[in-house]
């Protein structure tokens, strides 16, 4: 698939994943029929700079942008953004074949009424044709995206102070779909399962035949293992989260704080699997990928195991790319399962879309 992706080129952009305590970037090349990390960046926001994933600290998540544009070093200004959050609306929606898109359009106006708890004008929408539907035979599954203008407004504005200009506004959740369909090993007909570990948010994402079935949200995060390891052990949570990544904390907060955390996260897991079996009618998953902040935490993937009684594994959309020297000598391997969200964005050079 790898080989195909260039083919398909349309623009290449900047995957720019701003999360609640990082902004990540991954900027692709095409190296003959490899796909090549050329540059990345994964920079800390200082504070709490976020409110329900709504910007509350500008200043904070603009300097960690601006530190992002000094680490990729490139030219290229096209990005990729994604949002995520409770003013963001998915709905898979059943219409008539054979549309022209103003047709469409219509339509889903008078669907998105009844299901968009704020006035139209007010938010930003798009739809997208998924194909035949299985649930409705004889009518087309029509993806309806729905976000808060102020939402969508508000990182676009960052962006263009940095002098970058974002082409694509995506969701999150679909984002990591993206990354999946294009970097993941699946099996046919069988659900593939993506769990990303961010600061504040645990996003389940399922792929089957090429398509993203289920995507949904839930409220936790590593935020809590922080604030326990600060309490426990006396420093300020900036402090917290920078000796976590470089491994640096004492040596017993894998006995003391860690087994909280991880029961609490197996319970999460657990819950989120059981609505999506619920919703889906699926079976239950005998193995799942993680990512995100919360991979990187070391023997995550067997702790989880241990705990769920499925198979996981550590999701690393890279790990069939060639990595350059300059991202490979600042520690991307470090940082790789971090950056599957920025990874499915910036896959986005490689397909249509409208721009």
């Amino acid at each position: 698939m790898l080989k195909e992706l260039f083919k398909k080129k349309v623009s290449q952009m900047i995957g720019l994943d701003i999360g609640t305590r990082y902004v990540k970037a991954v900027l692709f090349e095409s190296d003959g029929d490899q796909i090549k990390v050329q540059s990345f960046a994964c920079e800390q926001i200082i504070g709490n700079a976020f409110t329900d994933r709504e910007i509350k600290d500008f200043d904070a998540v603009g300097n960690a942008l601006k530190k992002v544009k000094l680490a990729l070093k490139t030219k290229k200004k096209d990005v990729a953004v994604a949002i995520s959050g409770g003013s963001v609306i998915t709905k898979v929606v059943y219409m008539e074949p054979e549309q022209q898109d103003f047709e469409l359009e219509g339509q889903i106006e008078i669907e998105a009424d009844s299901l968009i708890p704020y006035p139209l004008e007010e938010v930003y929408m798009d739809f997208e044709e998924l194909g035949e539907s299985q649930a409705n035979p004889g009518k087309v599954d029509v993806l309806l995206s729905a976000a808060h203008k102020d939402m969508v407004d508000s990182r676009i504005t960052l962006i263009r102070e940095i002098e970058f200009e974002p082409k694509v506004v995506d969701i999150e959740g679909y984002a990591l779909g993206n990354a999946m369909q294009e970097f993941a090993i699946a099996e046919h007909d069988k659900p593939l399962l993506c769990f990303n570990i961010g600061a504040s948010q645990l996003q389940l994402t399922v792929v089957k035949n090429g398509r993203i079935i289920y995507a949904k949200e839930h409220s936790f995060g590593m935020d809590s293992l922080i604030q326990d390891l600060s309490i426990i052990h006396t420093l300020e949570k900036q402090e917290t989260e920078q000796q976590l990544v470089n491994g640096e904390l004492p040596a017993t907060w894998r006995q003391d704080t860690f087994p909280i955390f991880l029961a609490n996260l197996n319970q999460h897991l657990g819950r989120a699997i059981q609505m999506y079996v619920s919703s889906t009618h699926e079976e239950r998953p005998t193995s799942i990928m993680v990512c995100g902040g919360g991979a990187n935490i070391e023997e995550i993937a067997s702790d989880l195991e241990n705990e769920l009684g499925i198979d996981v594994t550590v999701f690393n959309p890279f790990q069939n790319m060639q990595i350059s020297e300059k991202a490979a000598q600042q520690g991307f391997d470090k940082v790789a399962p971090q950056l599957a969200i920025a990874a499915g964005l910036a896959s986005r050079s490689f397909v249509p879309c409208h721009i």
